[in-house]
Parts: C-alpha cells; sequence; structure tokens
C-alpha cells in the first residue's frame, strides 16, 4: 500500500512540474514573407532584379538571333556546299544550339544566385527582428507560415500579434484592411 502512495505521489509530482513547464511555454507564429514584402529596401530589390533579368533576357535574345542568322545562311547556301562542308556546318550549329541552351540555363541559375544575394540582407534583418521579439516578449517558439500552407500549430492567443510587434521593431506600419464600403 505504502508502495502505491509513493508511486503516486511521485506520478502528481511528475504531472506538476510539465504541467508548469508547459505553462511557461508561449508560442507565436508570423509570415516571414509577407513582413518582407513590406520592407522599404524589397522595392529597390524589385527594381534591380528587373534591370537584371532585363539584361540576361536581351543577351539570350541577341544570341538566340545570332543563332537563327547562321541557320539561315546555312539552308540558303547548303544546295551549294560539299557534303563535308554541310556536316562541318551542322555540327558547328548543333554546338552553338547547345551553347545557347547553356547560356539559358547559366542564366536562370545566376537570376536565383542574384535573388539570394540580394534578398539575404533583408532576410537577416527579418530574422533577427524576429529573434529580438521573441526573446523580449518571452516567446519560446514561434513558427513560420509558408505560401500555400498553414503553420503546424497548436495554440495560440488571438491577442498575440507576434508579426505586428515585428513590423513595429523594424519601424513598419501593419496595412490598414480596406472596409467594405471603399
Amino acid at each position: 500500500m505504502m508502495k502505491v502512495k509513493v508511486i503516486l505521489s511521485a506520478i502528481a509530482l511528475f504531472c506538476v512540474g510539465f504541467a508548469a513547464q508547459a505553462q511557461e511555454l508561449k508560442i507565436g507564429y508570423t509570415n516571414v514573407e509577407f513582413i518582407m514584402d513590406l520592407m522599404p529596401e524589397m522595392e529597390q530589390i524589385g527594381a534591380d532584379l528587373q534591370d537584371y533579368q532585363t539584361q540576361l533576357q536581351t543577351n539570350i535574345q541577341t544570341k538566340g538571333a545570332d543563332f537563327q542568322r547562321q541557320v539561315q545562311t546555312y539552308q540558303q547556301a547548303a544546295q551549294t556546299m560539299t557534303e563535308e562542308a554541310r556536316a562541318a556546318k551542322q555540327q558547328e550549329l548543333m554546338k552553338l544550339e547547345e551553347d545557347l541552351q547553356k547560356y539559358q540555363n547559366d542564366a536562370q541559375i545566376s537570376y536565383q544566385r542574384k535573388l539570394g544575394e540580394l534578398l539575404e540582407p533583408v532576410q537577416t534583418k527579418v530574422i533577427n527582428a524576429i529573434n529580438a521579439v521573441a526573446a523580449e516578449n518571452n516567446y519560446t517558439h514561434v513558427f513560420a507560415e509558408t505560401a500555400g500552407q498553414a503553420p503546424i500549430l497548436l495554440y495560440t492567443k488571438e491577442e498575440d500579434k507576434f508579426t505586428e510587434l515585428v513590423l513595429a521593431k523594424l519601424g513598419l506600419q501593419m496595412p490598414v484592411a480596406p472596409t467594405e464600403g471603399n
């Protein structure tokens, strides 16, 4: 009987300790993409990316037009060429086409790299603000919403406005939602 009381007491203490720890848990969630979109730096980043993309597209179009001119020249002269010259020119055109495709792939990779370089300082600034707000407001966990997916969240209070706190930390204001009459 005494063993049962000791075991029940131990279980009760364990449950009380676990409940006390659970009460210290404070969870927040935020949408990092939403915050980043509101950062003033994003306007310049968008313009820089547009310029870079235009530059890449212009280069691709120039190389593509040059390739098409060479194909047309070959097609016009193919009847008068020797078999060896025709085969050599076809090989040359195949190599040019491969080079053009490689350049297009490299341009996509270059664009993604440039995007990462430009966004990295803004992402760092937002993450630092999230970490600071979490520490200042005693959050133990903060979940990020991702596009198209709801965050996995067990519980949160309606009055916890973590995103608004991060925006305030960054000196930004939450946009006002339009009323139905406007």
